[in-house]
């Protein structure tokens, strides 16, 4: 279902860029009042631009819908491979203990955090 997802998205997009490549300026109906030929285009001189326009804003719902979709998943796979979520609580002796890293737990750890046998004699 996401890679469906996706792939609609990017054809959404490579679609969108080519609508807003293809619509006019706004200067492009001056040209059209003085006999330049887009008054004769299929849709007539404001067809193709409404046509474009609406099809510009139905491609751009369908990429936002498509960039929501895609969140989503992207969110719910991210809440699947948490560490937090999917390895238990170390246990301790004591509700303050901290526990020292290659101490053993019934060996308590010299005050500078290295290990009691470490120490240099």
């Amino acid at each position: 279902m996401e890679i469906l997802l996706l792939v609609v998205h990017v054809l959404t997009a490579v679609a969108i860029i080519g609508l807003v490549l293809l619509q006019h300026g706004k200067g492009a109906d001056v040209g059209a009042a003085f006999g330049s030929g887009a008054s004769g285009s299929v849709f007539g001189s404001t067809g193709s631009a409404n046509f474009l326009s609406r099809a510009t804003a139905i491609l751009a719902v369908v990429f936002f819908v498509t960039s929501l979709g895609l969140t989503i998943f992207s969110a719910r796979k991210s809440d699947e491979k948490a560490v937090i979520t999917t390895q238990p609580a170390p246990k301790t002796s004591a509700p303050g203990d901290v526990p020292v890293p290659g101490v053993p737990a019934g060996k308590p750890a010299a005050a500078d955090g290295s290990k009691a046998g470490d120490v240099p004699k």
